[in-house]
């Protein structure tokens, strides 16, 4: 019986779950996802008005590609730093492919500002460091909100703006300014009206953290230089792969199963490891999708991470012996850097460290194998092993990639009976902050 599923570059890997949740328990789960399934396709069910994300691959059109891609040239052209300021769903996805590729052999980007980010907290040494990078360099804004009254984007907008300003002008500053907003009201729509930004349309069907493949991801994306069609490409594919309702053929589907089903036999918290140190903010946008998706009512399953091998020197330890609650699911990467070896040492006294058997093998073969080390080692600790495997990182496979765990959490959250398309809760803090800081009513 199949064990995995492989589409677009991204192998899913759902063995080491086995004997933690059998084959037959799993493939019994098959009548609810597609019945979750069909609820998402047919738009029925809680949170049916924010499902614009499941086609949003077929309906980017060719206009849209070339207003996002002018708007990148004119950022090249006269700019040597982009500042996308947005919060949660508003920049992680971006953030998330733009770290995934910078490092590998496949990023061939020259000639594009440095992207840099802010807006995403109210530390004042982290905007300071923002404005430090401005310093003196020409820059542009992309200002992503919905409403622009979100308190920490529009801090941060509200004093780059003003910088903008003063350097260059109000008629310059505002050619220089991009939002990314709603498409008929708010207060960023009115001010950009009035003031003439450049502005995309944020669907408003779409929720934020559903949003990486709107203006939201591809606006930053495309002036980064990422091929932003090939992202909605990878995206397109995934999407059609994702519509099988054989569970062993679906990746979305599979995933969704086997986390669920390894949830209901007390496995109640997902670490996502990794061996690649750049796709730590992929993680972190997959902890914002699962827990904001999921986390109601007393439900869910705790989204958590880990990068290795650094973690394995310190959470390592709880992972293999702690509390058994954990599942594990590997996001690895076979090939990045391929031309980095360990180099050999013949010289006199030489080898003092041991590492000459390693000598002419690449970086990219030894963490494969501390990976599969890794798994058997967690997986023989009582931790059960999901794996998403991918040969190299691409914009495709990034596009793929993004858009299964859309679908996989639009099927989890309907297999939990929650409501994943809404986040009451992130509003509790944010009445009590504005309490203490005496926001008028």
């Amino acid at each position: 019986m199949t064990k995995m599923t492989e589409f677009g570059g991204i192998k899913l890997d759902v063995s080491a779950t086995e004997p933690f949740l059998s084959a037959a328990e799993l493939d019994a789960m098959a009548p609810a996802v597609n019945a979750a399934a069909a609820e998402l396709e047919e738009g029925t069910g809680p949170g049916s008005e924010y499902l614009g994300w499941m086609d949003l691959p077929e309906t980017i059109t060719e206009d849209d590609f070339q207003a996002i891609e002018a708007s990148a040239a004119r950022a090249q052209k006269d700019s040597q730093v982009y500042v996308v300021i947005g919060i949660g769903g508003s920049y992680l996805g971006s953030r998330a492919v733009l770290d995934a590729l910078r490092g590998m052999e496949t990023d061939s980007r020259t000639g594009y500002p440095e992207i840099i980010f802010a807006g995403t907290g109210l530390c004042s040494s982290m905007l300071n460091r923002v404005l430090s990078k401005c310093t003196g360099r020409n820059f542009r804004i992309c200002m992503i909100s919905k409403s622009g009254t979100t308190l920490e984007p529009a801090v941060a907008f509200r004093t780059l703006r003003g910088i903008l300003m003063e350097k260059f002008g109000s008629t310059e500053a505002a050619r220089r300014i991009t939002a990314v907003t709603d498409g008929t009201r708010g207060a960023l729509r009115q001010l950009a009206d009035s003031e003439g930004f450049e502005t995309f349309a944020i669907p408003d069907n779409v929720g934020g953290r559903f949003s990486v493949l709107t203006p939201v991801g591809l606006v930053p994306l495309a002036a980064a230089g990422i091929d932003v069609r090939a992202v909605v490409d990878g995206a397109r594919k995934m999407r059609a792969a994702c519509q099988s309702t054989e569970l062993r053929n679906n990746p979305a589907h599979l995933y969704a199963a086997v986390r669920h089903g390894l949830y209901t036999r007390g496995f109640t918290t997902e670490v996502m490891s990794t061996f690649h140190g750049d796709l730590q903010t992929i993680q972190e946008w997959w902890k914002q999708l699962f827990g904001e998706s999921e986390g109601k009512g007393g439900e869910g399953i705790f989204p958590a991470s880990a990068v290795f091998t650094t973690d394995l020197h310190s959470m390592g330890q709880y992972i293999q012996d702690g509390r058994r609650n954990l599942q594990e699911t590997f996001l690895c990467v076979r090939n990045a850097v391929s031309r980095l070896t360990v180099p050999s040492d013949d010289s006199e006294g030489g080898n003092l460290d041991g590492l000459n058997y390693l000598a002419g093998r690449t970086l990219d073969d030894i963490n494969w194998k501390a990976f599969e080390g890794t798994k058997s080692a967690h997986g023989a600790g009582g931790v059960p092993c999901t794996s998403l495997e991918m040969d190299s990182i691409t914009p495709e496979v990034m596009g793929g990639l993004i858009y299964m765990f859309e679908k996989a959490v639009g099927i989890s959250g309907r297999l939990l009976g929650v409501n994943p398309f809404d986040q009451p809760g992130v509003e509790t803090y944010k009445k009590e902050m504005f309490r203490l800081l005496g926001k008028p009513e």
